[in-house]
Protein backbone atom coordinates (compact mmCIF):
# COMPACT_ATOMS: atom_id res chain seq x y z
CA UNK A 1 0.00 0.00 0.00
CA UNK A 2 1.23 3.49 -0.78
CA UNK A 3 2.51 5.71 1.96
CA UNK A 4 0.44 8.46 3.53
CA UNK A 5 1.49 11.92 4.53
CA UNK A 6 0.56 13.44 7.86
CA UNK A 7 -0.50 17.00 8.43
CA UNK A 8 -1.87 19.22 11.16
CA UNK A 9 -2.10 22.29 8.94
CA UNK A 10 -5.31 24.12 8.18
CA UNK A 11 -6.63 23.27 4.74
CA UNK A 12 -5.14 19.78 4.40
CA UNK A 13 -3.61 18.71 1.11
CA UNK A 14 -5.70 17.09 -1.63
CA UNK A 15 -5.86 13.33 -1.19
CA UNK A 16 -7.69 10.35 0.25
CA UNK A 17 -8.23 9.42 3.87
CA UNK A 18 -9.06 5.79 4.64
CA UNK A 19 -11.20 5.64 7.77
CA UNK A 20 -12.10 2.69 9.98
CA UNK A 21 -15.71 3.76 10.56
CA UNK A 22 -17.06 3.04 14.04
CA UNK A 23 -20.50 1.56 14.68
CA UNK A 24 -23.29 4.05 15.21
CA UNK A 25 -21.91 6.63 12.77
CA UNK A 26 -23.47 7.33 9.39
CA UNK A 27 -21.11 7.99 6.50
CA UNK A 28 -22.22 11.62 6.60
CA UNK A 29 -21.33 11.76 10.31
CA UNK A 30 -17.79 10.71 9.41
CA UNK A 31 -17.63 13.34 6.66
CA UNK A 32 -18.66 15.99 9.20
CA UNK A 33 -15.96 14.86 11.64
CA UNK A 34 -13.28 14.94 8.93
CA UNK A 35 -14.35 18.43 7.84
CA UNK A 36 -13.54 19.59 11.34
CA UNK A 37 -10.24 17.72 11.50
CA UNK A 38 -9.04 18.86 8.06
CA UNK A 39 -10.56 22.33 8.35
CA UNK A 40 -12.16 22.17 4.92
CA UNK A 41 -15.70 21.85 3.66
CA UNK A 42 -14.57 19.97 0.58
CA UNK A 43 -14.88 16.40 1.86
CA UNK A 44 -16.83 13.49 0.37
CA UNK A 45 -17.01 9.72 0.63
CA UNK A 46 -16.79 6.88 -1.92
CA UNK A 47 -19.86 4.86 -1.01
CA UNK A 48 -21.90 4.68 2.17
CA UNK A 49 -21.83 2.26 5.10
CA UNK A 50 -24.92 1.68 7.24
CA UNK A 51 -24.66 2.99 10.83
CA UNK A 52 -24.49 -0.58 12.17
CA UNK A 53 -21.53 -1.43 9.93
CA UNK A 54 -17.88 -0.73 10.67
CA UNK A 55 -14.72 -0.72 8.59
CA UNK A 56 -13.26 0.84 5.49
CA UNK A 57 -14.77 4.14 4.39
CA UNK A 58 -12.77 6.06 1.78
CA UNK A 59 -13.01 9.85 1.97
CA UNK A 60 -11.59 12.49 -0.34
CA UNK A 61 -10.25 15.92 0.54
CA UNK A 62 -10.14 18.84 -1.86
CA UNK A 63 -9.60 17.87 -5.48
CA UNK A 64 -9.60 14.18 -4.52
CA UNK A 65 -13.39 14.41 -4.17
CA UNK A 66 -13.42 14.20 -7.97
CA UNK A 67 -12.04 10.65 -7.73
CA UNK A 68 -14.77 9.43 -5.41
CA UNK A 69 -17.50 8.67 -7.93
CA UNK A 70 -15.11 6.42 -9.82
CA UNK A 71 -13.74 4.78 -6.66
CA UNK A 72 -17.31 4.03 -5.55
CA UNK A 73 -17.63 1.60 -8.46
CA UNK A 74 -14.73 -0.63 -7.37
CA UNK A 75 -14.97 -4.08 -5.78
CA UNK A 76 -15.65 -4.36 -2.04
CA UNK A 77 -14.97 -6.99 0.60
CA UNK A 78 -16.87 -7.68 3.83
CA UNK A 79 -16.96 -9.88 6.92
CA UNK A 80 -20.35 -10.33 8.52
CA UNK A 81 -22.72 -12.50 10.53
CA UNK A 82 -25.99 -13.83 9.11
CA UNK A 83 -28.62 -14.96 11.61
CA UNK A 84 -30.93 -17.67 10.26
CA UNK A 85 -34.27 -18.20 11.98
CA UNK A 86 -35.52 -14.62 12.21
CA UNK A 87 -36.49 -11.86 9.77
CA UNK A 88 -36.53 -8.12 10.47
CA UNK A 89 -38.12 -5.14 8.76
CA UNK A 90 -34.70 -3.75 7.81
CA UNK A 91 -33.02 -7.10 6.98
CA UNK A 92 -30.50 -6.34 9.74
CA UNK A 93 -30.31 -6.25 13.52
CA UNK A 94 -31.45 -2.61 13.75
CA UNK A 95 -34.99 -3.42 12.64
CA UNK A 96 -37.97 -4.91 14.46
CA UNK A 97 -38.26 -8.70 14.25
CA UNK A 98 -41.10 -9.56 11.85
CA UNK A 99 -40.80 -13.35 11.82
CA UNK A 100 -39.28 -16.05 14.04
CA UNK A 101 -39.41 -19.39 12.25
CA UNK A 102 -36.32 -20.65 14.02
CA UNK A 103 -33.30 -22.48 12.62
CA UNK A 104 -31.65 -25.41 14.35
CA UNK A 105 -30.00 -28.54 13.04
CA UNK A 106 -29.62 -27.20 9.52
CA UNK A 107 -28.16 -29.50 6.89
CA UNK A 108 -24.70 -28.13 6.05
CA UNK A 109 -25.10 -29.31 2.44
CA UNK A 110 -28.34 -27.34 2.11
CA UNK A 111 -26.65 -24.23 3.51
CA UNK A 112 -23.71 -24.66 1.12
CA UNK A 113 -26.06 -25.07 -1.85
CA UNK A 114 -28.04 -21.95 -0.92
CA UNK A 115 -24.83 -19.93 -0.51
CA UNK A 116 -23.55 -21.18 -3.89
CA UNK A 117 -26.82 -20.09 -5.54
CA UNK A 118 -26.20 -16.55 -4.24
CA UNK A 119 -22.72 -16.41 -5.77
CA UNK A 120 -21.98 -15.04 -9.23
CA UNK A 121 -24.01 -12.63 -11.35
CA UNK A 122 -27.34 -12.01 -9.60
CA UNK A 123 -30.45 -9.89 -9.82
CA UNK A 124 -30.78 -8.56 -6.26
CA UNK A 125 -33.67 -6.67 -4.67
CA UNK A 126 -32.24 -4.09 -2.23
CA UNK A 127 -33.64 -3.78 1.28
CA UNK A 128 -36.78 -1.65 1.44
CA UNK A 129 -35.18 0.42 4.19
CA UNK A 130 -32.35 1.66 1.96
CA UNK A 131 -31.17 4.98 0.54
CA UNK A 132 -32.26 4.12 -3.00
CA UNK A 133 -34.46 6.81 -4.51
CA UNK A 134 -37.90 5.91 -5.84
CA UNK A 135 -39.46 8.77 -7.83
CA UNK A 136 -37.04 11.17 -6.15
CA UNK A 137 -37.66 10.07 -2.57
CA UNK A 138 -35.46 7.76 -0.47
CA UNK A 139 -36.95 4.31 -0.03
CA UNK A 140 -36.45 4.33 3.76
CA UNK A 141 -38.41 7.57 4.02
CA UNK A 142 -41.30 6.07 2.07
CA UNK A 143 -41.31 3.05 4.41
CA UNK A 144 -41.25 5.31 7.47
CA UNK A 145 -44.21 7.22 5.99
CA UNK A 146 -46.17 3.97 5.83
CA UNK A 147 -45.86 3.30 2.11
CA UNK A 148 -45.58 -0.21 0.69
CA UNK A 149 -42.36 0.05 -1.30
CA UNK A 150 -41.38 -2.19 -4.19
CA UNK A 151 -37.78 -1.82 -5.37
CA UNK A 152 -36.87 -3.41 -8.70
CA UNK A 153 -34.08 -5.99 -8.78
CA UNK A 154 -30.65 -4.76 -9.86
CA UNK A 155 -27.71 -6.64 -11.36
CA UNK A 156 -24.85 -7.29 -8.92
CA UNK A 157 -21.89 -9.65 -8.85
CA UNK A 158 -20.95 -11.67 -5.78
CA UNK A 159 -17.48 -13.00 -6.56
CA UNK A 160 -17.03 -14.79 -3.22
CA UNK A 161 -19.58 -15.83 -0.59
CA UNK A 162 -18.02 -18.11 2.00
CA UNK A 163 -19.22 -19.42 5.38
CA UNK A 164 -16.28 -19.39 7.80
CA UNK A 165 -18.03 -20.46 11.03
CA UNK A 166 -21.41 -21.77 12.21
CA UNK A 167 -22.96 -21.54 15.69
CA UNK A 168 -26.39 -22.51 17.04
CA UNK A 169 -27.73 -20.04 19.59
CA UNK A 170 -30.92 -18.91 21.31
CA UNK A 171 -32.10 -15.40 20.44
CA UNK A 172 -33.29 -12.95 23.09
CA UNK A 173 -36.92 -13.89 22.37
CA UNK A 174 -36.16 -17.61 22.85
CA UNK A 175 -36.04 -18.48 19.16
CA UNK A 176 -33.43 -21.11 18.24
CA UNK A 177 -31.21 -19.53 15.57
CA UNK A 178 -28.09 -20.38 13.62
CA UNK A 179 -25.42 -17.71 13.12
CA UNK A 180 -23.15 -17.92 10.09
CA UNK A 181 -19.93 -15.92 9.94
CA UNK A 182 -19.37 -15.10 6.28
CA UNK A 183 -16.95 -13.32 3.97
CA UNK A 184 -18.20 -11.63 0.81
CA UNK A 185 -16.39 -10.05 -2.14
CA UNK A 186 -18.81 -8.22 -4.40
CA UNK A 187 -19.45 -5.45 -6.87
CA UNK A 188 -20.50 -1.97 -5.96
CA UNK A 189 -24.21 -1.73 -5.19
CA UNK A 190 -24.46 -5.17 -3.55
CA UNK A 191 -26.43 -5.19 -0.29
CA UNK A 192 -25.02 -7.71 2.21
CA UNK A 193 -28.19 -7.56 4.29
CA UNK A 194 -30.14 -8.51 1.16
CA UNK A 195 -27.85 -11.53 0.81
CA UNK A 196 -28.70 -12.46 4.41
CA UNK A 197 -32.43 -12.05 3.72
CA UNK A 198 -32.27 -14.08 0.51
CA UNK A 199 -30.19 -16.85 2.12
CA UNK A 200 -32.79 -17.19 4.89
CA UNK A 201 -35.60 -17.21 2.35
CA UNK A 202 -33.90 -19.95 0.30
CA UNK A 203 -33.51 -22.12 3.41
CA UNK A 204 -37.05 -21.47 4.61
CA UNK A 205 -35.85 -20.07 7.93
CA UNK A 206 -35.77 -16.35 7.32
CA UNK A 207 -32.56 -14.43 7.89
CA UNK A 208 -31.03 -11.08 8.65
CA UNK A 209 -27.62 -9.50 9.15
CA UNK A 210 -26.40 -9.00 12.73
CA UNK A 211 -22.87 -7.67 12.13
CA UNK A 212 -20.94 -6.22 9.19
CA UNK A 213 -17.38 -5.02 8.76
CA UNK A 214 -16.09 -3.76 5.41
CA UNK A 215 -12.50 -4.89 5.02
CA UNK A 216 -11.65 -3.47 1.60
CA UNK A 217 -12.75 -0.90 -1.00
CA UNK A 218 -10.84 -1.49 -4.23
CA UNK A 219 -7.13 -1.43 -3.27
CA UNK A 220 -7.74 0.21 0.12
CA UNK A 221 -7.76 -2.42 2.87
CA UNK A 222 -8.54 -2.30 6.57
CA UNK A 223 -4.83 -2.44 7.41
CA UNK A 224 -4.46 1.05 5.90
CA UNK A 225 -7.50 2.51 7.69
CA UNK A 226 -7.33 4.96 10.59
CA UNK A 227 -9.74 5.39 13.49
CA UNK A 228 -11.30 8.80 14.01
CA UNK A 229 -9.34 9.22 17.23
CA UNK A 230 -6.08 8.54 15.39
CA UNK A 231 -7.03 11.06 12.71
CA UNK A 232 -7.84 13.66 15.34
CA UNK A 233 -4.33 13.19 16.69
CA UNK A 234 -2.68 13.25 13.26
CA UNK A 235 -4.43 13.51 9.90
CA UNK A 236 -3.05 10.89 7.48
CA UNK A 237 -3.65 11.75 3.82
CA UNK A 238 -2.80 9.59 0.81
CA UNK A 239 -1.58 12.10 -1.82
CA UNK A 240 -3.75 12.54 -4.88
CA UNK A 241 -1.35 11.02 -7.42
CA UNK A 242 -0.55 8.00 -5.24
CA UNK A 243 -4.25 7.44 -4.62
CA UNK A 244 -4.99 7.46 -8.34
CA UNK A 245 -2.06 5.15 -9.13
CA UNK A 246 -3.24 2.65 -6.51
CA UNK A 247 -6.86 2.61 -7.66
CA UNK A 248 -6.72 2.79 -11.46
CA UNK A 249 -4.64 1.48 -14.38
CA UNK A 250 -1.78 3.85 -15.13
CA UNK A 251 -0.88 5.52 -18.45
CA UNK A 252 2.41 7.44 -18.64
CA UNK A 253 2.60 10.06 -21.38
CA UNK A 254 5.14 12.59 -22.65
CA UNK A 255 5.03 16.35 -22.06
CA UNK A 256 3.06 17.13 -25.22
CA UNK A 257 0.37 14.54 -24.49
CA UNK A 258 0.24 15.63 -20.86
CA UNK A 259 -0.39 19.22 -21.92
CA UNK A 260 -3.14 18.22 -24.37
CA UNK A 261 -4.87 15.87 -21.95
CA UNK A 262 -4.60 18.49 -19.22
CA UNK A 263 -6.60 20.78 -21.51
CA UNK A 264 -9.24 18.13 -22.04
CA UNK A 265 -8.19 17.25 -25.59
CA UNK A 266 -8.90 13.83 -27.08
CA UNK A 267 -5.97 11.67 -28.13
CA UNK A 268 -5.69 8.32 -29.84
CA UNK A 269 -5.90 5.62 -27.19
CA UNK A 270 -5.12 2.24 -28.70
CA UNK A 271 -4.94 -0.53 -26.14
CA UNK A 272 -6.24 1.38 -23.11
CA UNK A 273 -8.10 -0.94 -20.72
CA UNK A 274 -11.82 -0.36 -20.14
CA UNK A 275 -12.86 2.02 -17.38
CA UNK A 276 -11.02 4.97 -15.80
CA UNK A 277 -7.27 5.25 -16.42
CA UNK A 278 -4.93 7.53 -14.45
CA UNK A 279 -2.71 9.63 -16.73
CA UNK A 280 0.75 10.65 -15.51
CA UNK A 281 3.11 13.06 -17.21
CA UNK A 282 6.84 13.55 -16.71
CA UNK A 283 8.09 13.87 -13.11
CA UNK A 284 5.19 11.77 -11.77
CA UNK A 285 2.64 14.54 -12.37
CA UNK A 286 -0.93 13.25 -12.12
CA UNK A 287 -2.75 14.83 -15.04
CA UNK A 288 -6.22 13.36 -15.43
CA UNK A 289 -8.58 10.44 -15.35
CA UNK A 290 -9.59 9.39 -18.85
CA UNK A 291 -11.37 6.48 -20.48
CA UNK A 292 -11.25 5.02 -23.96
CA UNK A 293 -14.16 5.98 -26.19
CA UNK A 294 -14.19 4.79 -29.80
CA UNK A 295 -10.36 4.48 -29.72
CA UNK A 296 -9.80 8.01 -28.45
CA UNK A 297 -9.62 9.34 -24.92
CA UNK A 298 -12.51 10.99 -23.11
CA UNK A 299 -11.69 13.09 -20.05
CA UNK A 300 -13.44 12.12 -16.83
CA UNK A 301 -11.64 14.61 -14.57
CA UNK A 302 -8.62 16.88 -15.04
CA UNK A 303 -6.30 17.61 -12.11
CA UNK A 304 -3.86 20.23 -13.49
Amino acid sequence: MSRTTSTRAAGAADGLVVVDKPAGFTSHDVVAVLRGIARTRRVGHAGTLDPMATGVLVLGLGRATRLLGHLALTEKEYRGTVRLGQTTVTDDAEGEVTGATGAAGLDPAAVAAAVAALTGDLMQVPAKVSAIKIDGKRSYRRVRDGEDVEIPARPVTVSTFTVTATAERTADDGTPVTDLDVTVVCSSGTYIRSLARDLGAALGTGGHLTALRRTRVGPYALEAAHTLDALRAELAVLPLGEAAAAAFPRWDVDERAARLLGNGARLDAPGLPPGPVAVFGPEERFIALVEAHEETTRSLAVFV
